[in-house]
C-alpha cells in the first residue's frame, strides 16, 4: 500500500470527508481492520483565501509547494489538494515535487467520459467556474462545460465562503442551487459537477434529475486506486 499525502484545511469541513472516504474505500477493498496510509498537512484556510487576481497566486504556489515537499520528504507517494480551487496552483506545485499530484479535474473528467456525457454544468467557487484550470481539463476530453450567469455565480461563490465552508447548510441555499441546476439542464447540461468539495454535503444525487459528479468522492477514489494499485483496485 502506498502512502497518500493530503493538503487539507481548504476547508477542514471537506477534508474530514476526504479522510473518511479514503479510509472507508480502503477497508471495503481490503477488509479486516485495514485503513489507508495517510500523511495530512492541514493549513489555516484564512491564510490561503484565494487572491482576487489570478496573477497574485505566486506566493500561494510557493507556500503550497513547500508543504508538498514536506509531505514528499515524509514519505508520501502521491499528493492531493483537498479542494478544487487550489488546483489553480497544481501545475506549479507539480513542478516542485517528484511524486504525482492527482488532479481533481483529471479524475472527474475520466468519470464523465465513462458515462458518455459531452455537456456538463460546472458549479464551484468563481475561480473554478470562471478560470481555465478546471474547464480546460474538461475540454481536453471533449466535454463542454456550462456555467451559471454572473449573478448566479456570485451567489454560489458567496454561499461557499459564507456558509458551506463553515459547515452551514441551509434549505434556502439548497433550493437556490437546485434552481440554478434546473436552468442549466434547460440549456443542455447532461450532468452536473459539484466542483466545490463542500457542495456534496448540501446536495446529493437524489436531489438532481441528471448525473451528479461529486468531486470529493471521485478524487478520494482516485487516491485509493493509486495507493492500492490498479489490479487490486479492480478486485
Amino acid at each position: 500500500m502506498k502512502t497518500i499525502g493530503l493538503i487539507g484545511g481548504t476547508s477542514w469541513i471537506s477534508t474530514v470527508e476526504y479522510y473518511r472516504i479514503i479510509n472507508q474505500l480502503t477497508n471495503e477493498r481490503l477488509g479486516g481492520l485495514n485503513s489507508a496510509k495517510i500523511l495530512l498537512y492541514s493549513i489555516n484556510f484564512e491564510e490561503f483565501r484565494p487572491p482576487s487576481d489570478p496573477d497574485g497566486w505566486g506566493p500561494v504556489v510557493e507556500t503550497l509547494s513547500g508543504i508538498a515537499r514536506k509531505l514528499e520528504h515524509a514519505g508520501a507517494d502521491c499528493l492531493l489538494l483537498c479542494a478544487n480551487t487550489p488546483h489553480m496552483a497544481a501545475d506549479g506545485i507539480q513542478k516542485n515535487i517528484r511524486i504525482p499530484l492527482i488532479h481533481i479535474a483529471d479524475a472527474t473528467s475520466s468519470e464523465i467520459v465513462k458515462q458518455n456525457l459531452s455537456v456538463v454544468a460546472l458549479l464551484g467557487t468563481k475561480y473554478t467556474m470562471e478560470l481555465p484550470f478546471f474547464k480546460n481539463k474538461l475540454l481536453d476530453r471533449h466535454i463542454r462545460p456550462l456555467i451559471p450567469g454572473d449573478e448566479e455565480r456570485a451567489m454560489i461563490n458567496a454561499s461557499i465562503y459564507g456558509e458551506l465552508g463553515k459547515g452551514i447548510f441551509r434549505p434556502e441555499t439548497k433550493e437556490m442551487y437546485l434552481r440554478i441546476i434546473e436552468k442549466l439542464i434547460k440549456t443542455g447540461a447532461q450532468g452536473v459537477i459539484f466542483g466545490c468539495t463542500e457542495i456534496p454535503m448540501l446536495l446529493k444525487q437524489s436531489d438532481c434529475d441528471i448525473p451528479v459528479f461529486d468531486t470529493t468522492a471521485i478524487h478520494a477514489r482516485a487516491a485509493v486506486d493509486f495507493a492500492l494499485g490498479e489490479e487490486r483496485a479492480k478486485t
